[in-house]
């Protein structure tokens, strides 16, 4: 069969043979991305790594890496040097063999791949891939798949690769920022409940982190993510104030007491703090102050009594920073960084640190009465340091969750048999990065 073509002044009788590849823009511009081929020490594994790494920032499709892949299967390192062109000619019907499809299909293959701009079809002049090499393995002549285009783009390959690893990795901290404001969100309405908070405001506050949270879906660019999780994390501090506000309106303390919900529960018991810091000495001179009559002995005494008094503020202060069980508050936030996101600054004090153990309890799935009973079985500070080492163990320590875990180490302490010194051990060494040998693992194990 023969097509004629129309000229200018009529139809002529010019013949051209059917089946040859038609050219087109996207072959035009493989075709120039060929020639600025000047080979190098590029090898064909950094070409198509090159290739992969940037696939899904240009919406490379897995079909036609596979291809382009097996097509790489056929070139050599020499092929890839200054004065010699990458060019692979398998047939066309190995090509569908390999690949699994029918040659239509192989056919509009390989046309999405010139137009992907990855090869340039070279085409002998009886329409066969063949080629041949020299006796040191050169191509001395081929007609097939020129795969220059790819090294010639190596460099944009790369920097793309480079900008959707960042991007995928902006990506993913904005979403781990919209997760800690939705757990703090959660935890703000689970308070309100708890305590029975009648607020006005909470209502709205409620359907913009409804609408907030409607507004990440579908969002896959750092562009428009950063917007909706700013706008969640807004929603969730202005709760979080609000929170506060009542609470302080309705006279709740955040550090004087572990029930938080001024009506109580039946089911949970009342905590005081048992680890009391007062200094016998205020009691002493308290009742020599009764013992003395007005006078200079009754002023120097009260003098005496002042300073006491001062040493024993000064006292209270260390304690709130110095050390419990051999840890100080900083140290505890390096093992255990779960607590940090409850925190208002990075140097807290003790009944700080208790005050953002009680919200961690809530991830780590420790019900109130639990960390009541934990509070009055080890004391405040004690309570808040084992939980602080469930919540960094790793979640294959746990034989069913990190709640029980941590309903374990409260039973084991309401019958002596608790050890924490070497909990907190363990989590030094594996934080030093030192290792922990099986040894210490069992005794981990058997302190917790």
């Amino acid at each position: 069969m023969t097509d004629e073509l129309c000229g200018q002044y009529g139809r002529k009788n010019i013949h051209v043979q059917t089946g040859l590849r038609r050219i087109t823009p996207a072959m035009l511009s493989a075709d120039n991305l060929a020639k600025r081929f000047l080979g190098g020490e590029i090898t064909p594994g950094q070409a198509l790594a090159a290739l992969k790494s940037a696939a899904p920032h240009f919406g490379i499709s897995p079909r036609a890496i596979h291809a382009v892949d097996w097509l790489f299967r056929f070139t050599q390192p020499q092929d890839w040097l200054p004065g010699c062109r990458p060019i692979v000619w398998p047939s066309a019907s190995m090509q569908a063999a390999e690949l699994g499809l029918t040659a239509t299909h192989v056919k509009r293959l390989n046309r999405h791949l010139v137009e992907l701009g990855l090869v340039a079809m070279r085409d002998s002049p009886n329409r066969k891939r063949y080629g041949r090499r020299d006796a040191r393995g050169r191509i001395v002549e081929a007609y097939g798949f020129d795969l220059s285009p790819i090294a010639v783009r190596i460099d944009e390959f790369r920097a793309a690769a480079e900008a959707y690893r960042a991007e995928r990795a902006a990506i993913a901290l904005l979403r781990r920022r919209a997760t800690i404001a939705r757990n703090s969100l959660r935890q703000t309405w689970q308070t309100y409940q708890e305590c029975q908070i009648e607020d006005p405001a909470l209502s709205g506050l409620q359907d913009a982190a409804t609408s907030a949270s409607r507004a990440l879906r579908g969002n896959d660019t750092r562009a428009t993510l950063t917007p909706a999780v700013v706008a969640l994390e807004t929603i969730a501090a202005t709760a979080r104030q609000a929170l506060e506000m009542m609470l302080s309106r309705q006279g709740v303390g955040g550090s004087d007491s572990v029930e938080m919900c001024p009506q109580g529960h039946k089911n949970v018991p009342h905590i005081t703090a048992t680890n009391q810091t007062l200094n016998p000495t205020d009691t002493v001179m308290a009742q020599d102050k009764c013992n003395f009559v007005a006078g200079r002995e009754n002023v120097e005494k009260s003098a005496r009594s002042d300073e006491v008094d001062k040493s024993s503020t000064s006292r209270l202060d260390r304690h709130d920073r110095g050390t419990v069980m051999k840890i100080r508050p900083d140290e505890l936030l390096q093992i255990a960084p779960r607590l940090k996101c409850y925190l208002k600054r990075a140097s807290p004090s003790w009944p700080e640190i208790v005050d953002a153990a009680d919200w961690l309890r809530h991830d780590l799935g420790v019900s109130k009465p639990l960390w009541g009973d934990a509070c009055v079985t080890m004391g405040r500070e004690r309570a808040a340091i084992a939980l602080a080492i469930v919540s960094a163990k790793p979640p294959e320590d746990f034989t069913s969750s990190a709640g029980g875990y941590f309903a374990g180490m409260v039973a084991k302490s309401q019958t002596g048999n608790l050890n924490l010194d070497r909990s907190i051990w363990g989590l030094r060494e594996r934080h030093s990065g030192k290792g922990i040998n099986q040894s210490s693992r069992k005794s981990i194990h058997v302190a917790t």
